[in-house]
């Protein structure tokens, strides 16, 4: 259970000109890792993204659920949790779809045809706007966390090798006999995820000292995490957190997992390596870690970075 009285998320506000260099960007990039170290992730409160986008998004996907299953399947991919998700154990509650690449129109439109044969422009122009728009954040975060860590001149190549998936899901109410757990405790394989929701809550994340924080939304709000790729890439300043989604209330919840990774090898700067923290990771890829956490069911839960590349 999550005692009411614990503590909610650390919150950023990313709002108005940030401007580097000045005051009020330092400190803000200091809150950003302070966040990223302590907790693994804050709530980002991004007033780039509009409340209409912000309706607009979840009006447009309700009606994709409610598809045949046998077009949602269409939604398919050689990757792991890359393709159309279908209810079952051990997440009977969750239906997802992926769009890979989803900055891109084309494949926002290659999507949308699948589903909608006939085309659905609305929902092409919304999701393609979605998508870019939450990059934009993803993008400012990683520059405020290289810059205060002191490798910024490595931020332009990781922006370029950088790719994002973006999952949209459905929490459907439990039945009377079900339990309320939307998705199982893991940690993220890729390198950063930015989450969002309908104003159904769930998402709880677990701390160091294993107490679960709750998130509480609002339109403009997200959840920043890190995955276990990016505690790499930090020679292990940065946490990985175990999350979760439990179902509360009777309505259906509705979520947006932006998730970026890097199609480079990801490689711990050198800055970030001396006498009081000695390299811990070898060079490695997304794709082999993929691949290796699917090998075995166990590895969701827990953080499997070190095993797969740890030196």
């Amino acid at each position: 259970m999550v005692s009411e009285s614990l503590p909610k998320l650390p919150t950023v506000e990313l709002k108005g000109k940030l401007k580097a260099g000045t005051s009020s960007w330092t400190s803000t990039c200091n809150k950003v890792k302070q966040a990223l170290e302590e907790y693994g992730c804050f709530v980002a409160v991004y007033d780039k993204f509009t409340v209409d986008l912000h309706n607009k998004a979840v009006d447009v996907v309700q009606p994709m659920f409610e598809l045949p299953t046998k077009v949602k399947a269409r939604n398919s991919s050689d990757l792991p949790y890359h393709g159309y998700y279908k209810p079952g154990k051990p997440m009977p509650l969750l239906e997802s779809l992926g769009i890979e690449e989803a900055t891109t129109l084309h494949n926002i439109q290659s999507f949308t045809n699948l589903l909608w044969p006939t085309r659905n422009d609305h929902f092409c122009e919304t999701i393609h706007e979605y998508a870019k728009t939450v990059s934009e954040l993803e993008q400012l975060v990683m520059r405020m966390v290289f810059e205060t860590y002191g490798v910024e001149k490595y931020l332009n190549s990781h922006l370029n090798s950088t790719t994002y998936l973006l999952r949209i899901a459905k929490y459907r109410v439990p039945l009377k006999d079900e339990l309320n757990l939307g998705a199982v405790g893991h940690t993220d394989k890729n390198f950063i995820t930015i989450l969002h929701q309908n104003q159904v809550n769930g998402l709880e994340v677990q701390t160091k000292d294993g107490e679960w924080l709750t998130f509480e939304s609002s339109p403009q709000s997200f959840v920043v995490m890190a995955g276990e790729p990016f505690l790499a890439w930090s020679n292990n300043r940065i946490h990985a957190p175990l999350h979760r989604v439990m179902m509360k209330g009777d309505k259906a919840r509705y979520s947006f997992a932006l998730f970026s990774t890097s199609k480079d090898n990801i490689v711990t700067p050198k800055e970030l390596v001396d006498e009081d923290h000695p390299l811990q990771f070898k060079p490695f890829d997304y794709m082999g870690l993929l691949r290796f956490y699917t090998e075995d069911v166990s590895r969701m839960a827990v953080c499997t970075i070190k095993d797969y590349c740890g030196v």
